[in-house]
């Protein structure tokens, strides 16, 4: 494969963002130096608007993996990759309207400090031991995997750009805490859609007109978008893309320690739900981008795939050798699309050391320490930054050892996670069957001879029955089996050992579904609420009157929980008709 060097001015646009990006975090840390308090590192002191938290959601979760991910899905597969957009809305309403009030109003920071009060501790020490490993290996691909192919398309350094990448996460993250996180991943937001703009205006231009494009697409079958077939094993279909993308995203968002971490720093509930809604324009923002630009590829190379004729070796090489491709001759614009992708990156690496460090010193360093000055606290708090911005750095190597990238109460747990993995590293072992994952026809025939060596398809050793069928899953159904197993497994438990009874488990702990459609009856939303008791006062009653939660938790407290944490319960504002984090103040200043 032929391989295009960056020019200076690629080099120095992105050099950039690493300075803009390393400078917000120098910023932050002189602008908040005399509140040096580990809630004002790793919280934000619970008064952050909703604008930057939106944006610093989508950035996150958007990372270069997506980048080049996405618009090769679609120049392989199609369109269809834009019915996720029916995912994120589903994702998003569940997250606001379920998870986030609970979280918000118990006035926790860890996502894990819920499942001590709502079960036990050894639950949630083996989820957050759990989360802590998975965020480790995850941040490590997300860093190696984009840089490896920027590499073999552009010349761009690889070690240099991974560790370069490490470095500066670090530096902000440990400088400027969760605020410098969140203004950055603003920052990287913006780089992101710049430079996808930049990408579908000239790259449309190069493939002749927005008209063309769509033309093309439409002969390639690249815009037959509604498949309702529901064989699980289908790659893309409507409902494995809006069922299994719920059930995968809602993973990612619902509960996931980096998003509820970022919710709760803002100022009000109110202002926490805005983040969120605003988060999902700006993931419809992206996905468009990511679509189209996988069709202007596709329009592009219509007559000779890259892929497949052998120029590059791997699909997620597509997006940028397409860059490099149409701007040859415009110095500085692929160091613009790299620093896009980059800031994808920068921004999960980011978000995933902050949140790592909040949950090993909110659910092991305070359990062991409850005592600590907010002094030693703030930097412990650094501390874990900087060591988890090493250990993610250091799994990025190891990653380039690991050849190819795996997609994708404690039974319950336990459960879960051994069916989730099982089926994905089956689907690894055994790939599914060609007629379910195959991609759409490319062609080559305009394609230039090189001294290209073909590739020749692996001879496939007897499969076991069960590779056909319960290996080749759909891997966006990887999350619901693992949820669906979780629940089976801990409803089977519960009726072995014996369940809790409603009317014993505080309301704060529980969202009853029910009560968002008020046209249901009282006497069936108290059916639904299975014992719990939510109307035994108004629930800003029970929340402003904390003595039955404190009753409630003497459990937990014989578990070891700080009373004060279970005390902070925010308050309820009737002006702004929102919960806020004035209450969780007077308690923690008391």
């Amino acid at each position: 494969m032929e391989v295009k060097n960056f020019s200076a001015w690629d080099y120095v646009v992105f050099a950039a963002l690493f300075v803009i990006s390393s400078g917000i975090g120098v910023f932050f840390a002189i602008k908040e130096r005399k509140k040096a308090t580990s809630r004002e590192f790793l919280v934000g002191g619970r008064q952050m608007s909703f604008g930057p938290v939106a944006l610093s959601l989508t950035a996150s979760f958007m990372s270069a993996v997506t980048v080049l991910g996405a618009p090769s899905e679609v120049y392989r597969f199609g369109a269809s990759f834009v019915l996720f957009f029916i995912a994120y809305t589903f994702v998003i309403v569940f997250t606001s309207e379920l998870f986030l009030p609970v979280f918000y109003r118990s006035g926790i920071t860890s996502t894990y400090e819920y499942l001590q009060l709502r079960f036990n501790k050894p639950v949630r020490y083996a989820a957050t031991v759990i989360y802590i490993v998975q965020t480790i290996l995850y941040t490590g691909v997300v860093v190696y995997a984009p840089a490896l192919a920027l590499n073999q398309v552009t010349g761009f350094d690889l070690w240099g750009s991974v560790f370069a990448t490490g470095i500066v996460c670090t530096f902000y993250c440990t400088l400027g805490g969760l605020k410098a996180v969140v203004w950055t991943d603003a920052f990287q937001m913006v780089v992101m859609i710049v430079g996808f703009l930049t990408v579908l205006i000239q790259g449309s231009a190069q493939a002749g007109g927005f008209h063309n494009v769509l033309e093309q697409s439409t002969n390639g079958s690249r815009l037959t978008i509604f498949d309702f077939d529901v064989d699980p094993l289908r790659r893309h279909t409507f409902w494995t893309i809006s069922v299994g993308g719920t059930f995968t995203w809602l993973g990612i968002y619902g509960v996931n320690q980096s998003t509820i971490q970022r919710c709760i720093s803002c100022k009000t509930e109110k202002h926490a739900k805005l983040a969120l809604y605003f988060n999902l324009l700006g993931l419809w923002i992206i996905l468009v981008c990511a679509v189209f630009s996988g069709l202007i590829m596709y329009a592009y190379f219509k007559n000779c795939d890259p892929w497949t004729s052998g120029i590059i070796s791997a699909p997620d090489q597509l997006m940028p050798y397409f860059v490099m491709e149409i701007f040859a001759t415009m110095p500085g614009l692929p160091g613009l699309f790299v620093a896009c992708a980059f800031s994808g990156t920068l921004s999960t690496v980011a978000a995933s050391i902050n949140a790592l460090a909040t949950v090993t010193f909110e659910d092991f360093v305070k359990s062991c320490f409850p005592h600590l000055s907010d002094k030693k606290s703030t930097w412990i708090s650094k501390g874990l930054c900087v060591l988890f911005g090493m250990m993610c750095t250091s799994m990025a190597v190891a990653a380039s050892l690991m050849g190819s990238v795996v997609q994708g109460a404690l039974g319950g747990l336990l459960t879960g996670i051994i069916l989730a993995f099982w089926v994905a590293i089956g689907g690894f072992i055994y790939p599914a069957p060609d007629s379910k994952t195959w991609p759409l026809p490319l062609l080559t025939d305009q394609c230039v001879p090189s001294n290209v060596t073909e590739s020749v398809s692996p001879v496939l050793s007897s499969r076991p029955a069960i590779a056909d069928t319960w290996y080749s899953l759909s891997y966006l159904y990887y999350s619901a089996v693992g949820c669906v197993g979780c629940i089976a497994a801990g409803v089977l438990v519960s009726i072995i050992t014996g369940h809790q009874r409603g009317k014993d488990i505080q309301p704060v702990l529980i969202r009853p579904v029910c009560n968002l459609f008020c046209f249901w009856s009282k006497k069936y939303k108290t059916l639904c609420w299975c014992g719990v008791q939510h109307d035994r006062d108004t629930e800003q009653e029970n929340l402003e009157n904390s003595s039955a939660w404190k009753q409630g938790a003497e459990s937990v407290l014989q578990n070891g929980l700080r009373r004060e944490s279970l005390v902070h319960v925010p308050g309820y504002d009737p002006k702004d008709k929102s919960y806020n984090n004035l209450a969780f103040e007077k308690i923690t200043h008391f």
